[in-house]
C-alpha cells in the first residue's frame, strides 16, 4: 500500500483555503455587529477594502497603469458586487447571517447556467442531482411551510438567492477584466490585488450613490461600529480573498469546492452561537442536504 503525503506547499494551500473560507463565513456576523444601515455597511466595507488593497499593492511596487477600456470593463463586476452586497446585507437582517450566506452560495448553480448559455458547457446528471438535493434541503430548512412564513422572512430568502445571481455575474466579470488587463499589458499584467482594489473602489462609488438616493446617513455611530467595519474590510474581504486566490492555484477543483463550504457552515454556526438562533433537527438535516447539493453541483466545474 502506497501512502501519499501532502507536500508543504499543498498543506499550506489547504490551510489557506480553509482559513479564508472561515473568515468569509464570519462576514455576516460582522455586518450585524456593525449596527449600520445595509447600504452603509456595504459602502464602508468596499471603501476601506479599496484603500487597504491599493496601499498594499503600491507598497510592494506592483501597481500597473491600466488603460481606460479596462476601467470601463471593471464597471460590470463592480456593479454586480454592489448589487450583491446591497441584497445580501438586507437578507442578513431578515433571515440571519447563516441562512443568508447559505442562500448566496446558490451562485454555484448560476455559474453553471452561465457556462451552458455563454460558453457552451453541458449539464450532467451530477449537476441535476445537486440541484435536487439543494432544493430538498432548502425545503426542510425553511420548514416546508413557505406560505406560513412571515412576509419579511420570505423576502429575505429571495434577496439571498438574488445575491447568488449577482455573485456569479461578479465572478465572471472579474475574470474577464483580469484577462483584458493581461491582453493589453502582456508580461506585465496587473496583480489580482490591484484588480480587486479597482473593482472595490468602483463598487464603493456605486454603493455611495445608492445610499445618497436612499437618503441614508453615512455617519458611523460609534467606535465599535467603526472597528467592526474596518475588521470586515481587512479580514472579511482583503485577507480572506488573498488567501483563497493563492490557494486555488494549488488545489484540485473538487477539493476547493469542498473547503469553500466552510463559509456557510461557519456562518450558520456563528448564527447559532452568537445570535442564539433556534434550530430544529429538521433544519440541521436541511442544512446538510443543501451543502451536499451545492458541493455535488460544483464538482462539474472542472
Amino acid at each position: 500500500m502506497i501512502v501519499v503525503q501532502d507536500s508543504p506547499s499543498r498543506s499550506t494551500a489547504l490551510a489557506s483555503m480553509l482559513v479564508g473560507a472561515v473568515l468569509i463565513g464570519s462576514n455576516g456576523l460582522m455586518v450585524r455587529l456593525a449596527d449600520t444601515a445595509p447600504t452603509v455597511s456595504a459602502f464602508y466595507r468596499m471603501l476601506f477594502a479599496a484603500v487597504m488593497l491599493a496601499v498594499l499593492v503600491s507598497a510592494r511596487g506592483d501597481w500597473r497603469r491600466l488603460p481606460r477600456a479596462v476601467w470601463w470593463l471593471a464597471l460590470l463586476p463592480a456593479a454586480a458586487f454592489a448589487a450583491d452586497l446591497w441584497l445580501w446585507h438586507r437578507s442578513i437582517l431578515l433571515v440571519g447571517p447563516g441562512l443568508a450566506t447559505l442562500l448566496a452560495n446558490a451562485q454555484v448553480f448560476f455559474m453553471a447556467l452561465a457556462g451552458v448559455l455563454l460558453f457552451g458547457e453541458r449539464i450532467g446528471a451530477r449537476f441535476v442531482a445537486g440541484i435536487a438535493l439543494a432544493f430538498l434541503g432548502l425545503w426542510l430548512l425553511l420548514g416546508g411551510d413557505w406560505a406560513g412564513l412571515p412576509a419579511d422572512y420570505r423576502w429575505g430568502v429571495w434577496l439571498g438567492l438574488a445575491t447568488g445571481l449577482c455573485y456569479a455575474v461578479y465572478n465572471i466579470g472579474l475574470r474577464q477584466v483580469q484577462r483584458a488587463a493581461t491582453a493589453v499589458t502582456p508580461g506585465r499584467s496587473a496583480p489580482i490585488a490591484q484588480m480587486l482594489a479597482v473593482v472595490s473602489a468602483l463598487c464603493a462609488l456605486l454603493l455611495g450613490l445608492a445610499g445618497v438616493a436612499e437618503g441614508v446617513s453615512f455617519v458611523i455611530p460609534d467606535l465599535a461600529s467603526l472597528g467592526w467595519l474596518l475588521l470586515l474590510a481587512a479580514v472579511g474581504h482583503c485577507l480572506s480573498w488573498i488567501l483563497i486566490s493563492r490557494a486555488m492555484q494549488r488545489l484540485p477543483v473538487a477539493l476547493v469546492g469542498l473547503l469553500l463550504l466552510a463559509q456557510p457552515v461557519c456562518a450558520f454556526l456563528l448564527d447559532l452561537a452568537v445570535l442564539e438562533r433556534a434550530t430544529t433537527p429538521r433544519e440541521w438535516t436541511g442544512l446538510a442536504l443543501t451543502l451536499a447539493g451545492i458541493f455535488l453541483a460544483g464538482l462539474r466545474q472542472r
